[in-house]
């Protein structure tokens, strides 16, 4: 199947030409401010780095100028709750390759707006018997609940999905099913651009893993990562880990 599987997006580019950005702070976060272009996985691809590093704007840009709703569902959904996306997509450019151009499924998975998402979802009458969503409202869930509910339920393959920190919801074990239904949609041709801080998510084999950071963005093997070397370190030493950090405190 993956000899002939194409993916729905090659690449990434940010075109300065196309348009002057009313959201300034989005064009200055310096991992932002050095991007020219970057390559996309064709399966899994993985956004890193610290908070306000600008992994999440680059990825909800992405989502915007593929036509996705900014707080996330379907491409079919429109509505805000709160109008507070950058206007970073007016300067992305999105390689896409022919089977991209008629792929049958999409979503934006927002972790901090997934309740307006689940509110939309109710509003559209789409939970039922009949539906991809299921009979049983996202709200009557616990939030990790509805997000494996919505990966193994909801989304086909085929499709492109871009997920905002999915973790913020999903336990240790929770963060294993997730892998595991992930899996199973990229064997259905899925692809997935995924910001993230889990190093757990971030372990899925063969995936392409991009660090922002100060000094710009950076492609990074796994085992390299600071999230991976920090949980390590910690794991394999707790009591010490943390009798070092509570002398530095004092």
């Amino acid at each position: 199947m993956f000899d002939e599987y194409q993916p729905h997006l090659l690449s990434i580019l940010l075109d300065r030409s196309r348009a002057t950005l009313e959201s300034k702070y989005a064009a200055e976060l310096p991992a932002i401010k050095s991007l020219v272009q970057l390559k996309l996985h064709p399966r899994v691809t993985f956004f890193i780095g610290e908070n306000g590093t600008g992994k999440s704007t680059l990825l909800e840009a992405i989502a915007v100028a593929d036509g996705f709703n900014a707080e996330g569902g379907t491409r079919n959904f429109n509505f805000t709750s709160r109008d507070s996306h950058a206007d970073l997509y007016k300067w992305v450019v999105l390689g896409r390759s022919i089977r991209g151009r008629r792929r049958s499924d999409g979503f934006f998975l927002r972790a901090e707006s997934f309740y307006n998402v689940a509110t939309e979802i109710e509003k559209l009458s789409l939970v039922s018997e009949r539906s991809p969503y299921g009979a049983t409202s996202y709200h009557s869930q616990s939030h990790g609940e509805s997000f494996i509910d919505l990966m193994t339920n909801r989304l086909r393959g085929d499709g492109l999905y871009l997920f905002d920190e999915p973790e913020a919801a999903l336990s240790p074990q929770r963060q294993l099913a997730f892998l595991v239904a992930m899996h199973e949609l990229v064997e259905r041709e899925a692809q997935f651009i995924i910001a993230t801080h889990s190093p757990i998510i971030m372990a899925y084999p063969n995936a392409t893993i991009y660090e922002f950071s100060a000094s710009g963005v950076k492609q990074v093997e796994y085992r390299d990562t600071e999230h991976y070397r920090v949980m390590h370190a910690f794991l394999s030493q707790p009591e010490r880990t943390l009798k070092l950090l509570f002398e530095d405190s004092s």
